[in-house]
């Protein structure tokens, strides 16, 4: 699982024009999973399942 500010830089995650995270392949905005015991968030693609990890 990768971080968010690694996939923005490798072209893996883009910002559409609300600065919403979106998947690169398949062009769908991200889910949040938040666990209150943990310091990361993990995003998800809805669509291929791909997951980045977020630093709160």
């Amino acid at each position: 699982m990768n971080s968010v500010r690694k996939a923005l830089r490798a072209g893996d995650l883009e910002k559409d024009t609300y600065d919403r995270l979106v998947c690169g392949e398949c062009k769908k905005p991200l889910k949040t999973e938040n666990d209150p015991d943990e310091i990361k968030t993990v995003r998800i693609c809805p669509d291929c399942g791909a997951e980045w990890k977020e630093i709160r």
